[in-house]
């Protein structure tokens, strides 16, 4: 089995870039996530900034893993949608700039009938994406939550003209009581990131929980042996939405550890 390559999110960190980058490096990650929205914004940083951040990534040996993208609203709900998509092609941008394969973002809800106009709005930005991705160099990964993996292959396996990577969330998939083994057998050659995050269901108060690597149920031993049948060579990255800052660099480090030892 190839090595795992593990880089972590640089938002849980929550310190100045010149402080989370040393970080992570002592951690013993060999690449970062960047929040495009909230953290380093494209629009704020130029040629200049942009050469220094390079700058500083090679001086620590790290790489950038992915651009994470979050937006208020899915790509399914028209109101604002091209200010959207226009702020989603200037991360896939910013990615390409900074020598990362992927820009990251959760994509909406996506109807069961496939002639709800939402489903073919979708259908419609992911092919306006996956165009752009292959014009700039850097695609836009879809990732796995709120549907299955199968109803979101579904979705982009629709256009065989345009190319839509996918970011497996083995914890968010078994958030929203999905398989993220039946994700990536659907989603095969399409994930080209992982976000390494747990997941548990908790019975008392009906509701499913992130938790840190290892502790949920996610099985990452056996899920690196699927990726593996589909020669996955990309990055997992540490760090889940809403972890606790008092916490946050001791579970990035025992996660980063714990990848590096599967």
């Amino acid at each position: 089995m190839a090595e795992v390559k593990v880089a972590v999110r640089l938002d849980n960190l929550r310190a100045p870039l010149r402080k989370s980058l040393p970080l992570v490096a002592a951690m013993g990650a060999s690449a970062i996530e960047i929040d495009a929205r909230n953290g380093i914004r494209p629009s704020e940083l130029s040629d200049t900034g942009l050469r220094q951040l390079r700058k500083m990534l090679d001086d620590l040996n790290l790489r950038v893993a992915a651009v994470r993208f979050p937006t208020r609203r899915g790509y399914d709900v028209t109101q604002d949608l091209d200010r959207r998509v226009e702020a989603t092609k200037a991360a896939m941008e910013f990615a390409y700039k900074l020598g990362a394969p992927v820009a990251v973002n959760q994509i909406g809800m996506i109807p069961e009938e496939k002639d709800d106009p939402r489903y073919i709005t979708l259908q419609s930005v992911m092919e306006d994406l996956g165009r752009y991705g292959t014009r700039i160099g850097a695609m836009f990964a879809a990732e796995t939550g709120t549907e299955s993996g199968e109803t979101l292959a579904e979705l982009l396996d629709a256009s065989e003209d345009t190319y839509v990577a996918a970011a497996l969330n083995p914890g968010q998939l078994i958030i929203n009581r999905h398989s993220p083994r039946d994700a990536i057998k659907a989603l095969g050659n399409r994930i080209q990131v992982v976000c390494a995050v747990d997941g548990v269901i908790d019975l008392a108060a009906g509701r499913g929980l992130s938790v840190p690597l290892g502790q949920g149920t996610a099985d990452f031993p056996e899920l690196l042996g699927l990726l593996e049948n589909f020669q996955y060579r990309g990055y997992f990255v540490v760090g889940r939405r809403d972890m606790p800052a008092d916490s946050a660099y001791d579970e990035l480090s025992q996660g980063v550890e714990y990848l590096q030892n599967l």
